[in-house]
């Protein structure tokens, strides 16, 4: 018997896995995910949207709101969190939070956005992963500028250039890790592992702001006049400005952390907007009734409570499921505004606590009661799975633990290297001379 060639033995092999209909590329592993065109240009959209959530969107509503003295201060502690956390995030946040199998904190693999693949996607999706970056770096920019909120009018500047970096990395990188990075709250069906139901940041953004909040106002202390002096807004119409931006702005919040563009993410918008729109009417209509008049701040604060509100559910329940948590949202987040800041006495200059903290913590819990298999693949409390409440009130106390000592120990140490708040002339003559040189004429 002659030898076969090896160029007849090839021959053969390929004329056999052509008679079996299949051709020699069958044989090798699976082609990486590929990046969606649609997936990616809707997640670009809601990035930007995102980002205006900060600016322009909550700088003219904080501004609007506080006195003509301290509008540009207001609005430089915004823009300050925009420039200063970008770069930080880039630089370690992102790793810190997103990179890892840590149960806590993430590693730096991607420090300074290192092994990054120009087409590598990120996990779980068909999006780019420097996009998932600046989506997820977006959010990380708001919920650091939202507690600005509490401190208003009285903090001074250079402590507030501390807290943000201080913030972002010791209180708001933790938390992201432990609810979306993969920690110890990330639920993961492939390795059949339980966890939170957090779309869009109930505890990582909202109660997480909150709970800082609170804790800042307490330390800082109450406003000079507080109590006595006019503390009318400066120009409610920035506010309702800024409330529509923050409004259309929710949409690529909570719509775009379905991370694709489908049906999830249309669920979501619709569950959101009937939600800001209930908290609206439900805050207008206990004013009215408690106090005789419907304020315009009354409004646009209902419309903001039921956008936190919703945002940990609105990717896992149905649209007339909004329209509850809205109605739920305005109720309890006018009661803490109003009651609950009069019975505990704190100084919450545009009431971070009372609207994101309680909506956020609210928005949490009802998210483990309403959601439906058939949405996020995960079935709430009314669906028979009464176990997912405790992964949402784990998600809720360590939240509430982890800000409030995370932000009182930050504030301390800040104190030890400037002072926390402005003089009591400086207060008195206002945060836009004393702060940065500037006024509204």
């Amino acid at each position: 018997m002659t030898k076969a060639s090896p160029v007849r033995i090839a021959s053969g092999l390929a004329a056999f896995s052509l008679a079996l209909g299949c051709a020699w590329p069958a044989f090798a592993e699976a082609a990486p995910p590929k990046v969606d065109a649609a997936d990616t240009a809707w997640m670009i959209v809601a990035t930007a949207l995102v980002l205006m959530m900060t600016v322009p969107g909550l700088a003219l509503f904080y501004c609007g709101m506080v006195r003509k003295k301290n509008v540009l201060a207001t609005m430089a502690q915004s823009l300050l969190c925009v420039g200063l956390c970008s770069v930080l995030w880039a630089i370690a946040g992102y790793s810190l939070a997103f990179s890892g199998e840590g149960a806590i904190v993430g590693n730096l693999d991607k420090l300074f956005l290192r092994n990054i693949a120009v087409d590598g996607v990120a996990p779980n999706t068909k999006i780019p992963e420097m996009l998932f970056m600046i989506y997820q770096m977006t959010f990380a920019i708001i919920t650091v500028a939202l507690v600005s909120g509490s401190v208003a009018d009285r903090m001074r500047f250079s402590a507030w250039v501390w807290f943000a970096v201080l913030w972002l990395f010791l209180v708001y990188v933790p938390i992201a890790h432990w609810v979306w990075g993969g920690g110890w709250l990330t639920p993961d069906a492939a390795a059949k592992k339980d966890g939170i139901l957090d779309f869009a940041g109930g505890t990582v953004v909202h109660l997480n702001a909150g709970i800082a909040g609170l804790v800042a106002a307490y330390v800082i202390g109450k406003r000079h006049g507080y109590g006595s002096d006019n503390f009318s807004p400066y120009d409610l119409s920035l506010a309702v400005i800024g409330t529509g931006l923050l409004w259309v702005g929710w949409f690529g919040f909570n719509g775009g952390s379905a991370l694709a563009s489908g049906s999830r993410a249309a669920y979501a918008i619709v569950a959101t907007h009937l939600a800001a729109s209930m908290g609206a009417l439900t805050w207008m209509v206990l004013e009215w009734w408690v106090r005789g008049k419907p304020s315009v701040l009354g409004m646009i604060s209902g419309a903001i409570a039921g956008l936190g509100t919703i945002t940990p559910a609105s990717g896992f329940v149905l649209p007339w499921h909004g329209l509850l948590i809205g109605l739920i949202a305005g109720a309890f987040c006018f009661w803490a505004c109003t009651e609950l800041k009069r019975m505990l006495g704190y100084d919450d200059s545009l009431d971070v606590f009372g609207v994101h903290g309680i909506g956020g913590l609210t928005g949490t819990l009802l998210a483990g009661v309403f959601a439906v298999s058939a949405i996020g693949d995960t079935a709430g409390l009314l669906e028979g799975n009464g176990g997912q409440m405790l992964y949402q009130v784990y998600g809720v106390v360590a939240t509430i633990v982890w800000a409030g000592v995370g932000t009182f120990v930050i504030l301390k140490v800040i104190g030890f290297m400037v002072p926390l708040r402005v003089t009591q002339q400086s207060e008195i003559e206002g945060l836009d001379v004393t702060q940065h040189g500037e006024s509204l004429q």
